[in-house]
């Protein structure tokens, strides 16, 4: 059986026909900008092919709602669970019945959620109920985006996947896919790639107009008609409709949508009291609630770490009367410095040598509130500077000794990030000790590059802080010309024995 429907006139003033069984095993992609004329073709197709096959319409404006009035189609509203719209798909499956998801009213996200969850409904029906269905999308673009957008990736994910699997996987289960989109670019490749069928109206975007053409099997010359196209005219291609490219204007229609273009209306008199009609207060305006928004202002980052790193008012330590409250006693600065070196301790015990600096800031002001410590919290440079000091290796009788005063004044000339690996440099040659690897100094960088080691030592050298040479041995020095003091000759290629030792 074949059963041909009338979608309207042709260039040369014949009838434009479509074959609608080879429609359900070819799927078809109209496409075309606001205003073209996209509904009205869907409409025309829809009262059509009423009687010959089952329709479903993803509606997400509530245009084709008025079909159920003239057709019987039964109007779903979109706002259900999931379970409602998957029971809800299934019956539609099993009883052939022609019905219009009506999406108008929700927000982007609901309305892809809810076609999605629809559109896998039918999909999975059972094989007894596999007929054929006509499945029409307006706005496709919104159902399988191009791009991931403001959404969530769930609900894109889900709504991307349902319309893959009516464009792909569809046709064995009965379901012909018919999508309409005013911006092919904006509608993913994959889902438009699977129409053999085309109808193109009205477009000016070069890119649009680009895949459009490319579909079609025009040059570049031809994209240009597409500008030119007045509204309801679209230009046809595939085996449903034509071989060739082929202009058709689309026929009447016997039903409306609720919603129509909008219609120059003459404006009324001028009335003299237009100001006062206007400007005077309605009561019923002070009876409605005023939501106002007012976006915080933004604070700084410090400002908001230096706030979690505070202690707990007294008010919220857990007591065990609500009549006695323990206070914690103050300390004094001998021992707060005690107990910040030794959160500090904690976090180098951690395994620090390859974490941010930022990481571990994170790190230590929380261990610094587990251990109540009172008034405000190193600020991130002397934290650095704490840090640089710790992993140098340096005694306390070392950093007793003017040498180390002097050699962290030098260190102020490198920037924080280098001032562990200079004042490590500082305190072998303070103390006699053969010259680090390179692979010591790449880890207190925070680096496996022994390459970048070297580069250090380079950088130092060029800023006049050290001198690198070599014994007749070819091992390595570093002198400290200001503070009169060289390390011992030591092998660069030398393993990192701190690292192998935490590895073991």
């Amino acid at each position: 059986m074949t059963a041909t429907i009338d979608m309207g006139t042709g260039a040369t003033g014949d009838r434009s026909t479509l074959d609608l069984e080879e429609l359900l095993a070819t799927r078809l992609l109209v496409q075309g900008n606001s205003g073209s004329g996209k509904s009205h073709l869907l409409r025309r197709l829809l009262e059509q092919s009423a009687g010959w096959v089952q329709q479903v319409i993803i509606d997400p404006e509530g245009d084709f709602v008025t079909l159920a009035d003239r057709y019987g189609h039964v109007v779903i509203e979109g706002e259900r669970t999931e379970a409602e719209l998957l029971g809800i798909a299934a019956r539609v499956r099993q009883h052939r019945v022609s019905c219009v998801l009506s999406l108008e009213g929700l927000d982007v996200e609901d309305q892809m959620r809810a076609a999605g969850i629809f559109l896998n409904g039918l999909f999975d029906a059972e094989r007894d109920f596999w007929y054929p269905v006509l499945i029409v999308v307006d706005e496709a673009q919104m159902f399988a985006p191009a791009a991931a957008g403001e959404v969530t990736d769930e609900v894109r994910k889900l709504s991307l996947g349902a319309m893959t699997n009516l464009m792909c996987r569809g046709r064995k289960r009965g379901l012909a896919g018919v999508i309409a989109t005013q911006r092919l670019a904006k509608l993913a490749k994959n889902v438009a790639a699977e129409a053999s069928n085309f109808l193109m109206g009205r477009t000016f975007l070069d890119i649009d107009m680009a895949r459009a053409a490319d579909l079609l099997g025009l040059d570049r010359r031809g994209a240009e008609m597409f500008r030119d196209l007045p509204r309801g005219s679209f230009v046809a291609l595939g085996p449903a409709l034509t071989k060739r490219p082929y202009k058709v204007q689309i026929g009447k229609v016997e039903t409306s949508a609720r919603s129509s273009s909008p219609k120059l209306t003459p404006l009324p008199e001028a009335m003299v009291d237009a100001a006062d009609l206007i400007l005077t207060p309605d009561p019923a305006d002070f009876a409605r609630p005023v939501a106002r928004y007012i976006a915080p202002a933004p604070r700084p980052a410090t400002d908001i770490l230096a706030e979690l790193s505070k202690p707990r008012n007294d008010d919220d330590i857990p007591v065990s009367t609500p009549e006695q409250r323990a206070r914690r006693p103050e300390m004094s600065p001998e021992e707060r410095e005690e107990q910040v070196n030794a959160a500090l301790a904690d976090v180098i015990d951690g395994g620090s040598a390859f974490r941010t600096d930022a990481e571990l800031y994170q790190d230590f002001l929380v261990r610094c509130r587990i251990r109540r410590l009172t008034g405000s919290p190193l600020g991130l440079g002397e934290f650095r500077q704490k840090l640089a000091v710790i992993r140098s290796g340096a005694d306390e009788e070392t950093m007793a000794g003017e040498g180390w005063a002097k050699a962290l004044t030098l260190s102020h000339a490198v920037t924080d990030d280098l001032k562990a690996v200079f004042l490590m440099l500082a305190n072998a040659a303070l103390n006699a000790r053969a010259c680090p690897g390179d692979a010591a100094i790449a880890r207190s960088y925070g680096t496996h590059s022994v390459r970048r080691a070297r580069r250090l030592l380079g950088y130092f050298e060029e800023q006049g802080l050290i001198v690198v040479h070599q014994d007749r041995l070819g091992k390595r020095i570093v002198a400290f010309p200001d503070l009169g003091c060289e390390t011992l000759p030591g092998d660069a290629e030398a393993a990192d024995v701190e690292s192998r030792d935490a590895a073991e």
